[in-house]
């Protein structure tokens, strides 16, 4: 075998050129004409490249490093963990890390969701949320409950189960429709946050129901804010509705907050924002402030003693880095972190600017709408971005956005400062501009 060289003394171009040559990139081609960029460190909200240059990180890597990177209360977690073990299996095994992160999700989540269900994605986590929904009502004795209600423009991961839900149109997995469950889509909702709820939009999800309710195990969404499908924020009172049709037609109510969870939207949980507890609760993302690959499925005691019931007699999944005590122990410091309470002023102010540095984007022409939720901000555009052209910009601006679609949008870490986000926003602000000149 050859003796490979060190990579991390490597210069950015060789690093860059190496990877092009072995690896494949999230919705990329290989090889990729895509912008590339090698990060040597990460602190706080900044990255520092390899090449000398430090961007403001405006995406908290998908959504995920809440509290930036390289936090000292989230490290010393890992580390210490480290010295006692890494992972064990949690077939037959429990260990602490687990048990303490079961005992915070169930104090923080919307009262009623007791039972927790470790795994490692969030793509996972919706997978084992159909298997819960599906299993429960075949301990009802109506095994013809299999298929699913989902809203159009929703997105809920990447994995088969997971892209059956997503927007079969739209969405980013039209390929694959052909080998997927088909499910039942709802048209999605028309009530904006800031508006008044249409009753059109209750209508439609309720014609559905009836039609649909006897083979239909649940109703599958992503609560207030429909995130990968369009970054779109509805109306709370379409949430409370949806929960009561599913009362009242016997679907339990999947609420996927992989995205939103943890404080994203203002509220810990964005169910909140309409005052539901949903049966099934997916959550990922932030979970482990970023650090490592973590997900929970949490439900109610109902859909639990349900699956008891049902002819296995047990839950049928099981990944093989269930509840990994290293995650789970980085985890348990990051909802620490946010016990605290500092988050919910963070978000506040991270909205205050981002509405007030955002505003004028509006009045450009090739802008279809300006909206912000939380720590949320949101540039529509009314034709797609071309991500080779306008990510090169926005990092000579010195920050770090990845549009899609029509969409240039930030979801910053909670610690960012007004400085650091000025640098986001006035980014975003000048490649509108650069964008209504023609030149993006």
């Amino acid at each position: 075998m050859t003796e490979l060289p060190d990579f991390y003394s490597m210069s950015a171009e060789e690093l860059i050129r190496r990877d092009q040559a072995l690896l494949w990139h999230p919705y990329a081609a290989s090889p990729s004409n895509q912008p590339l960029y090698a990060v040597e460190r990460a602190e706080s909200c900044t990255l520092y490249l390899k090449d000398g240059r430090k961007l403001i990180d405006g995406m908290s890597s998908w959504w995920a490093a809440i509290h930036g990177y390289n936090h000292p209360q989230l490290n010393a977690a890992v580390v210490e963990q480290t010295q006692r073990m890494a992972h064990v299996m949690f077939g037959g095994l429990t260990h602490a890390p687990a048990v303490e992160l079961a005992s915070r999700l169930v104090q923080l989540a919307p009262a009623g969701l007791e039972r927790v269900f470790l795994a490692d994605s969030g793509s996972v986590a919706v997978e084992v949320a159909i298997k819960m929904a599906v299993q429960y009502w075949q301990g009802q004795d109506k095994p013809a409950k299999q298929r699913m209600i989902c809203l159009r423009r929703g997105y809920h991961g990447d994995t088969l189960g997971a892209m059956s839900l997503s927007d079969p149109d739209t969405g980013m997995h039209s390929l694959f429709q052909q080998i997927v469950p088909q499910q039942i889509f709802a048209p999605s909702p028309t009530s904006l946050f800031k508006g008044s709820l249409n009753e059109a939009d209750i209508q439609a999800l309720e014609a559905l129901m009836q039609q649909h309710h006897h083979h239909c195990a649940a109703l599958v969404l992503e609560p207030i804010v429909q995130g990968a499908g369009g970054m779109r924020f509805y109306h709370p009172d379409y949430l409370k509705a949806a929960k009561a049709l599913c009362e009242r037609y016997e679907l339990l109510l999947i609420a996927d907050e992989i995205a939103t969870g943890f404080g994203r939207t203002g509220r810990l949980f964005a169910c909140e924002h309409a005052d539901i507890t949903p049966d099934i609760l997916c959550l990922g993302k932030a979970l482990t402030g970023g650090y490592l690959t973590l997900a929970a499925t949490l439900c109610n005691l109902r859909v639990a003693s349900g699956i008891s019931q049902s002819a296995a007699g047990v839950f049928m999944h099981g990944p093989t880095f269930m509840a990994n005590p290293l995650a789970c122990s980085v985890a348990n410091a990051s909802l620490a972190l946010l016990a605290i309470g500092q988050w919910r002023a963070q978000v506040n102010a991270i909205e205050s600017q981002l509405n007030a540095q955002l505003a004028s984007c509006r009045s450009f022409g090739c802008v279809e709408d300006v909206r912000v939720l939380g720590a949320i901000g949101v540039i529509e555009f009314k034709q797609p971005v071309n991500l080779t052209s306008i990510q090169p910009y926005l990092v000579e601006q010195g920050a770090w956005l990845r549009p899609f679609g029509k969409l240039l949008y930030t979801m910053p870490p909670f610690i960012i400062s007004p400085d650091e986000l000025s640098v986001i926003t006035r980014a975003m602000a000048n490649a509108v501009f650069q964008r209504e000149l023609g030149r993006l």
